[in-house]
């Protein structure tokens, strides 16, 4: 993956530097070395590495020290905010606002990735409240008004475009007029794909910002662009004055850095990166935890962020759950909500420290599979059985034998699948009438799915935060986590869904924690 081979490498020389017996000023000159070469791999600009290695010298002034001094905590720390500042642009990313229409408009090189990170925003707004639209004013691609219109339709949101005009001005403003008559707030503007050397493009791309009149120009760039990042992005600024930056294809084997270097030549604050081809691969982008995940520290805000988007309709299952139940069913909705949030993988980076190693040597294929093995199970099972709280089977074990001939699976697997749902009933029996504690009101607030479910989501992340990474209660249990998904040698047995819906709803290993915290 991008950046994954640089991180791995400037970890390894901190922690080299920080875990010897003793450290010396000649092994610390060898450590910023090593990290300044892993950033001129991995294409970063020899500028940025030259300033990256003035300020950690600057911070770190390692004969002046003083003995007692934490040696190894201030060299992470000034390795850390050196690093963020090669990413941190110090302009603050641009805000739609409610109730008012926002024009969008992309730019960028053929091959970005452009039309597809439109979609990807959208569902991003969409997802946040917004009335969002798309319109294609890429009329110079073949097929570029098709792709948009089957990424749309999939996604549910509206879209304009034309097959008979050829004229991309005449495209994007009757678009933008007709999405501001019908009041849509979010109304993203695709633009055809251009090269620093065609000249009639950036003439046309002036044409359509005049236009349309963006609110935000947002520039997308490949993150395999290599070197020529810099003189890429300032060719676009200095002609579409563009204010923010979504790096795309972040999942690939390329150096990475040439895309990073972009933010400080053009002052422009990065604020999505693309981390797959699928609509739900696209994270918000912080420079302090892009860093943290960079060196293993892990990035908890942005895994509760996953797994908040990914959650879907949670009120039957908190409703039920509030009354010490957990059918069958309850224990479906939660298998999908975790299948959604993606490879395991990928949510590696985001732990910290030794959790996220544990994940990171799992096979995705193998953990995918079991998962929908157990969505077919349920899938096979009557409407009555899904709303059961899963006795009927023990009562009735010809009905396992039924359910896994037409889920095309084993009576073992069945059987299984059912233990693990017994057991998380048993703690919902528990935890019944404990997600009010210390929370005055919270079952009806989570209930509606409003401010309270919010304000806890809130807290979470914070409290998540002030672990630092140190894995305490609200962290789920990775150990059972790995070996459910069969990267600890747990053979073709199912998930452990306890570890599971520990970790949908932020609560500690045992239940009464999650109760305590009010989230389910």
């Amino acid at each position: 993956m991008v950046l994954q081979d640089l991180g791995k490498r400037i970890n390894a020389a901190v922690t080299d530097l920080t875990r010897a017996p003793t450290m010396s000023e000649k092994a610390f000159d060898g450590m910023i070395k090593e990290i300044c070469n892993a950033l001129m791999e991995a294409d970063v600009n020899i500028r940025l590495v030259g300033t990256l290695r003035k300020a950690i010298k600057s911070k770190v002034k390692f004969g002046e020290l003083a003995p007692h001094a934490n040696k190894r905590r201030i060299i992470q720390q000034a390795v850390f905010e050196a690093l963020v500042d090669i990413v941190n642009p110090h302009e603050k990313a641009w805000q739609p606002k409610k109730a008012k229409s926002n024009v969008i408009m992309f730019v960028g090189l053929q091959g970005a990735g452009k039309t597809t990170t439109c979609t990807k925003l959208a569902i991003y707004y969409k997802a946040r409240g917004f009335k969002v639209c798309l319109v294609c004013a890429d009329t110079f691609r073949a097929g570029a008004f098709d792709q948009l219109k089957q990424n749309a339709t999939k996604a549910g949101i509206p879209y304009y475009g034309s097959l008979t005009q050829t004229n991309p001005v005449t495209v994007a403003s009757d678009g933008v007029a007709k999405f501001k008559k019908e009041r849509f707030e979010i109304i993203i503007v695709d633009t055809s794909g251009r090269h620093q050397q065609e000249n009639a493009l950036f003439a046309e791309m002036v044409e359509i910002q005049a236009a349309v009149q963006p609110q935000q120009t947002v520039m997308v760039l490949d993150a395999s662009i290599g070197q020529a990042a810099e003189a890429q992005s300032r060719a676009f600024k200095e002609t579409a004055d563009f204010g923010a930056i979504i790096i795309t294809k972040t999942d690939g084997a390329a150096a990475g850095g040439g895309a990073i270097s972009a933010v400080a030549a053009t002052h422009t604050p990065i604020i999505f990166i693309g981390t797959g081809e699928h609509q739900s691969d696209f994270e918000s982008f912080k420079p302090e935890s892009f860093v943290k995940r960079l060196l293993g520290m892990g990035d908890m805000s942005a895994l509760m962020e996953k797994i908040q988007m990914n959650n879907g309709d949670q009120k039957p299952t908190m409703k039920n759950l509030a009354e010490g139940k957990f059918s069958v069913r309850d224990m479906r909705d939660q298998i999908a909500n975790v299948s959604k949030m993606g490879p395991l993988s990928k949510l590696a980076g985001m732990m910290p420290g030794g959790m996220g190693g544990l994940m990171q040597g799992m096979d995705d294929e193998e953990g995918s599979m079991k998962m929908k093995r157990m969505i077919y199970i349920c899938d096979s099972m009557t409407e009555k059985e899904l709303d059961s709280d899963g006795k009927i089977f023990t009562e009735q074990p010809a009905r396992m034998t039924r359910v896994a001939r037409g889920s095309g699976t084993s009576v073992r697997e069945v059987e299984e699948l059912l233990s693990q749902q017994q057991m998380m009933a048993g703690m919902a029996k528990k935890m019944k009438g404990m997600g009010a504690a210390g929370q005055k009101g919270a079952p009806g607030a989570l209930g509606a799915g409003g401010r309270g479910q919010q304000a806890q989501m809130a807290a979470m992340q914070k409290k998540l935060a002030s672990m630092g990474g140190a894995g305490g209660g609200g962290m789920p249990d990775m150990g059972s986590l790995m070996k459910m998904m069969g990267g600890g040698g747990g053979g073709g047995g199912m998930p452990d869904m306890s570890s599971l819906m520990n970790m949908m709803g932020g609560g500690g290993a045992g239940g009464a924690g999650a109760g305590r915290g009010g989230r389910r």
